[in-house]
């Protein structure tokens, strides 16, 4: 079933009146292409195969169905949903809470690894509504039998071909094998490899299928740029840029109707000519704001995606992203009120640590990457505002006739109020009280990165590689997908760091940067693959794995780990080993 191009708001969909409430007060004005085609299907019961990409609003598609038929009164899980990553686990089960803020008494859980396992039991048994978890920590508890599955309505696979890549599609399928027969299945993935094919055919019962082509746009008259933010300094790094860039219109998009009123309050408190454009203002009002920005009465529009929709004001030369769009293709939209008709243009986009990912989607979107942005300093500030302020004098001494104001300033001489050059100073810091052409003190405004993030920039490999011993070998059925995606979910370390893998009978060798910090081990000591715990550990420097007695005559032996990365087998004969 293909929804018709007539579906233009949530409130055409038979979704819960709390959802609803909750769909409005953020923003969620129309459903994306996704949302609208898969949210009837999923409302029905059906079974859902969905090929979309990151930034296409998928999470909302699968989760407000959820939401609509969740039963509050039933406190075990009513829906799982899998994810390749704990960050993925960790934004989705945000996406559900945000949209469940009407709905008294719902619980979600994200179960990952990394986390306490303590935690996760305390709440599985106080009961939660929703899952959403990483699926070796999910097999974790289903195996200790902590998580139950017998009511089980719905299950989500959310980026199977990731989940693929990764190499949990076994884990995945084991975890399908433990659901009711009954259960609705919405598998998503932004490609349809074979393999991914084949689950859907083996595990979803007459599955409508939904196929959203991913639509790109190349932008080179825009200019994009992005600026990692923390929420309490948006406002601080907003003002320093509209101070420092050289902008004749301005259009900020939040999510909200309301954020457009708060914002642009404290725009015009700062001294900014900033009115706010949303979807509650009658249409006098809001062509009243467009023809004072035509007009050059107002600079700075503070609007909504829908009440900035076919707007097309000449002057608007930058675009800013104040709040990150739910999906790329709003993103387009957006940025396309500047740069229009071969003119220049430019974009600059607030992006949150975590919403990296959709940063990255909108970089497919557009096929250019996005440059991140340096905040201009208080002396940037500083500068410009003398730099304006010279060009205004030239302009004034060359256009105007000053005799009377000369004739004044020689009277105030003769006064005795100050010598001419006192009398200037004074003058300028009059004219520029409100805007100072000095830099005051330099506050601290860079985004504290997360952990995670942190973790990534310093096991770059540039000092090297060591080899470590892991508790897992051929006779447990590990494979070095298994090992790769296990390292790369449980910790964040991308993939591309993780070196030379050797299978041995039971345990396994593995390369990792040389520089990792402290609670990469942790993590990794407690993680399990194939049933076994991982318990990381740095080769001896007899070569050997701890614990194990010195290798016999044509046993491989390892050299002492090299930060290079390069051990040499000291004896002649190796035994068979698995490379990646």
């Amino acid at each position: 079933m293909t929804l018709p191009n007539s579906v233009t708001s949530f409130e055409q969909l038979a979704i819960a009146q709390p959802i609803l409430q909750a769909l409005r007060e953020i923003g969620y004005e129309a459903p994306s292409p996704i949302q609208a085609e898969s949210i009837p299907h999923l409302l029905e019961g059906r079974d859902l195969l969905g090929q979309a990409q990151t930034g296409t609003g998928k999470t909302a598609a699968f989760a407000i169905p959820i939401l609509t038929r969740i039963d509050l009164s039933q406190r075990s899980p009513q829906a799982l949903v899998l994810a390749p990553t704990r960050e993925l686990a960790i934004q989705v089960a945000e996406a559900f809470q945000t949209y469940a803020r009407h709905l008294e008494g719902f619980h979600i859980l994200p179960v990952y690894g990394g986390q306490g396992m303590g935690s996760q039991l305390r709440q599985l048994a106080r009961g939660v509504h929703v899952i959403v978890g990483t699926p070796g920590r999910v097999m974790d508890h289903l195996r200790r039998g902590t998580l139950s599955l017998d009511n089980l309505t719905t299950l989500v696979l959310d980026e199977a071909d990731e989940m693929l890549r990764m190499g949990f599609i076994e884990d995945v399928e084991w975890i399908l094998e433990q659901t009711p027969q009954t259960r609705q299945i919405a598998l998503f993935s932004a490609t349809m490899p074979t393999v991914i094919r084949k689950i859907a055919d083996r595990h979803l019962n007459n599955a409508a299928e939904v196929k959203i082509k991913a639509k790109t746009a190349t932008v080179e008259a825009i200019s994009q740029q992005y600026w990692l933010v923390s929420g309490v300094q948006k406002l601080e790094a907003l003002t320093r840029i509209l101070d420092a860039e050289d902008f004749d219109a301005m259009i900020i998009f939040v999510r909200t109707k309301t954020e457009t009123v708060e914002l642009a309050e404290k725009l015009e408190a700062r001294g900014y000519e900033a009115a706010a454009l949303n979807g509650d203002m009658s249409q006098v009002l809001r062509e009243k704001v467009i023809d004072r920005l035509k007009k050059n009465a107002l600079d700075i529009v503070v609007a909504t995606d829908v009440a900035a929709r076919g707007l097309d004001v000449e002057r608007i030369t930058h675009v800013v992203n104040y709040d990150i769009p739910y999906d790329s293709e709003a993103y387009i939209h957006r940025i396309g009120r500047t740069g229009r008709a071969g003119r220049k243009g430019k974009a600059i986009l607030f992006v949150a640590p975590r919403e990296r990912r959709m940063l990255r989607a909108i970089e497919q979107t557009t096929r250019q990457p996005i440059q991140q942005m340096r905040l201009p300093t208080l002396q940037d500030i500083a500068d410009r505002r003398i730099e304006q302020f010279k060009a205004q004098l030239v302009q004034t001494l060359d256009d105007e006739d000053v005799s009377f104001y000369r004739e004044l300033v020689d009277k105030l001489v003769t006064d005795e109020i100050g010598d001419s050059a006192d009398i200037a100073a004074a003058l300028a810091y009059l004219m520029h009280r409100e805007r100072p052409l000095e830099a005051t003190e330099e506050p601290e405004l860079s985004a504290p990165e997360p952990v995670r993030e942190r973790r990534r920039e310093r096991t770059r490999p540039e000092g090297g590689t060591l080899r470590y011993t892991i508790d897992v070998g051929r006779e447990h059925g590990v494979q070095p997908k298994d090992i790769v995606g296990a390292i790369a979910n449980e910790t964040g370390l991308s993939s591309k760091l993780i070196g030379q893998i050797k299978l041995f009978d039971t345990y396994s060798t593995v390369e990792l940067p040389a520089d990792l910090p402290d609670d990469f081990f942790r993590l990794l000591k407690k993680t399990w693959v194939k049933n076994q715990r991982l318990n990381l550990q740095l080769l001896d420097n007899g070569g050997r794995k701890p614990g194990k007695k010195p290798a016999k005559s044509g046993e491989r032996k390892f050299g002492k780990p090299k930060a290079s990365g390069q051990d040499k087998p000291a004896a002649k004969r190796r035994p068979k080993e698995d490379q990646p």
